[in-house]
């Protein structure tokens, strides 16, 4: 990758988890840990990979996004205010009554949200549908999703998942936020859903392994992606929960737990650095 392309990706990625701090705090609730750990795919897919316009965000030939684990909500309206689909200043409404930027996105209120998710495991199906809607329709469009890894222990999944691989979607990519942490602990002691990659490949996709806050494995991931014919792709990502703020990363209790004034402005410092020494 361009060493320019990839510092604009950081800094958009940067700023994305600034955005998702900001709307947690201003919140008093959110979910910062899996929505920090995201932000690094957003950043390639909005800028680089999917064929989107803010001016038209319902263009029918559009890529689309489903953020299944819709509890990420924070970083997918930090990344699609950065691109233009709404004002920036709109994200410190996060979940306010009268806000349309509530705690799971709402395709009917959001610009640039493809599917209104939520109920963890129904997101992929919807990939999976939109996908095969543009096989019916021989439309060229490619449908994107992201997973949280303890999502997968929902049964509606691997349902998703056995269709999609014996249609042979192979305009359907899966991303799996693979930080090892879900609510109630580790994945591996709640209910693991480990192999992930040999589960996928069992039902007939094509896998991927990657760090998911390497930009060039995201990159080289989804160019092995788009040239695999006949199966959908899952890209198993190996994830910080928490990612780019020290008090959070790797650390459970930051599920679903807003940071108070003091570690706000930690998080706001420690960003602000990341992102001046991108810049510099």
């Amino acid at each position: 990758m361009d060493g320019t392309l990839k510092k604009d990706l950081q800094i958009f990625a940067c700023k994305t988890r600034m955005g998702v701090v900001e709307g947690v705090y201003r919140a008093k609730a959110g979910h910062p840990g899996g929505s920090l750990s995201i932000c690094d795919v957003l950043s390639y897919l909005y800028n680089v990979e999917m064929h989107v316009d803010p001016h038209d965000p319902k263009a029918p030939d559009r890529d689309r996004l489903v953020l299944s684990k819709g509890h990420a909500a924070p970083a997918l309206y930090a990344a699609l205010a950065l691109k233009g689909f709404f004002p920036k200043e709109d994200l410190k409404t996060l979940r306010k009554t009268d806000s349309y930027l509530q705690g799971h996105p709402n395709m009917h209120k959001i610009p640039g949200v493809d599917m209104s998710t939520g109920s963890l495991g129904q997101g992929i199906s919807a990939a999976v549908g939109m996908a095969l809607a543009a096989k019916l329709d021989g439309a060229n469009y490619r449908v994107y999703a992201i997973l949280g890894d303890g999502e997968l222990e929902e049964g509606q999944v691997w349902e998703a998942a056995m269709f999609a691989g014996n249609r042979g979607l192979d305009n359907l990519v899966a991303f799996i936020d693979n930080n090892n942490l879900q609510i109630d602990g580790s994945v591996d002691e709640v209910n693991s859903p480990n192999p992930i990659p040999e589960k996928f490949a069992a039902f007939g996709w094509n896998t991927v392994e990657i760090d998911g806050h390497d930009l060039d494995a995201i990159e080289r991931a989804l160019t092995l992606a788009k040239a695999c014919k006949g199966k959908p792709t899952a890209v198993v990502m190996k994830t910080v929960k928490g990612k780019g703020v020290s008090y959070m990363e790797n650390a459970v209790n930051w599920h679903g737990v807003a940071p108070n004034d003091e570690q706000y402005a930690l998080a706001m410092d420690e960003l602000q650095a990341a992102l001046a020494k991108l810049e510099a």
